[in-house]
């Protein structure tokens, strides 16, 4: 076990290192920030003296060990935009993001299991094709219509709720329920082929026959088996909450890290963005290594 955590931690690095390159490259690459933070007549001399405190007058080679040290030691830049630490201006819209993001999954747990334990245990009902149905609208139906949608509702008709905004617990609703309605629907479906396959299995068979109440089986049986590959999805979908809530926290005005990383994208706020696109890496390398834990805990096969 202890050998197993620590080719995964290797592996973290090594992938963590990967995005940390591809992201430096990348944004440099798409033009020069330069052109963004100062107007088309601005004096060489003012480019310059900007070029040399943003350290952009350097080699990019040395502009990038620079950066890969820097990142490793804990300083990750300055925003090109105000000058402020980059780390800390993403930490101030980090909460509004976490809490956006763990209202959504905790939703998105609430109704996706029983949803996919329900259509599994009545296969090929209407209930199933039912269920079934509503968790592929709800996958595939695009979180900025959904989220107009119920801000046309709710808002606009009924008036009971905010369209935007944030500071209390009815601007979270709408955000919430938009994020949480497509991880519902995917889960769901995972969790129906999960306890699909259980139900296969020739241990639940012979508890059928030994007649066992169905709730102790699916406690007792196919929930432990059935949450071994659910425990993998959910630590894709938990890394996901950092970054997967772009489209929906601009739609709803919400002020988290997904709305800042579109506005340091469009002012080529780099510092900002390298910042942003590594938390978010690391944030899905960090969940599924956990998965990966909890799943060589719970199945002795991958131990």
């Amino acid at each position: 076990m202890p050998r197993t955590v620590l080719i995964r931690l290797f592996r973290t690095l090594v992938t963590v290192l990967i995005c940390i390159s591809l992201t430096f490259i990348v944004l440099r690459l798409s033009g020069d920030p330069l052109d963004t933070l100062l107007p088309e007549d601005a004096p060489q001399s003012i480019r310059d003296a900007y070029a040399a405190r943003l350290g952009l007058d350097r080699p990019i080679g040395e502009q990038y060990a620079r950066y890969v040290l820097s990142v490793f030691e804990g300083d990750f830049g300055r925003s090109m935009l105000d000058g402020r630490d980059a780390l800390g201006v993403v930490a101030e819209r980090l909460p509004a993001t976490l809490m956006l993001g763990g209202t959504a999954f905790a939703l998105a747990l609430l109704i996706g299991v029983p949803a996919g334990t329900i259509a599994a245990l009545r296969r090929d009902s209407a209930t199933d094709r039912s269920v079934m149905g509503a968790a592929v609208i709800g996958y595939a139906m695009p979180n900025f219509f959904l989220g107009l949608v119920l801000i046309i509702i709710f808002a606009l008709w009924l008036r009971v709720l905010p369209s935007s905004g944030h500071g209390t617990a009815a601007h979270l609703v709408l955000p919430a329920l938009t994020l949480g309605t497509a991880m519902a629907g995917k889960l769901a479906r995972f969790v129906r082929g999960a306890v699909l396959d259980v139900l296969g299995q020739l241990h639940i068979r012979v508890a059928r026959g030994k007649r066992l109440p169905p709730l102790r089986i699916l406690t007792a049986h196919i929930a432990p088996n059935a949450a071994v590959p659910v425990i993998t999805f959910l630590g894709f979908e938990l890394g996901l909450i950092v970054g997967g809530g772009v489209v929906v926290e601009s739609v709803f005005g919400w002020p988290g890290v997904g709305r800042l990383l579109v506005q340091s994208v469009a002012a080529r706020d780099l510092a900002v963005v390298q910042t942003i696109i590594l938390m978010i890496a690391l944030a899905m390398i960090t969940a599924n290594l956990l998965a990966d834990i909890v799943h060589a805990r719970l199945d002795p096969r991958v131990r």
